[in-house]
């Protein structure tokens, strides 16, 4: 089973939902701080990461994203994040 690196970074509004969050990415992260955090998944961790958090999550007010650091096309999102759409740089803010 190979893994890739991916940032994982959200933005939960309501407190219970992001306890929950955090909870939910730690048990897939490696390091990180306050809503971004590197995760090393495989294929099937990082649905099963996108399935427990689409439980969590509010997708009409939160954010969450997993991209991975290989490849701007692997950009994932849920709730009203926003995908990146410029091909030289991304940026998270």
């Amino acid at each position: 089973m190979s893994r890739m690196l991916y940032l994982v970074a959200y933005d939960v509004s309501n407190p219970k939902r992001l306890r929950q969050t955090l909870h939910v990415v730690k048990g897939y992260a490696g390091g990180g701080q306050k809503s971004a955090f590197e995760c090393y998944l495989s294929t099937s961790e990082r649905k099963a990461l996108l399935h427990q958090i689409e439980q969590t999550i509010d997708t009409d007010e939160d954010s969450f994203m997993v991209i991975r650091l290989t490849s701007r096309d692997a950009v994932s999102t849920l709730g009203i994040a926003v995908k990146p759409y410029d091909l030289l740089y991304t940026y998270l803010g």
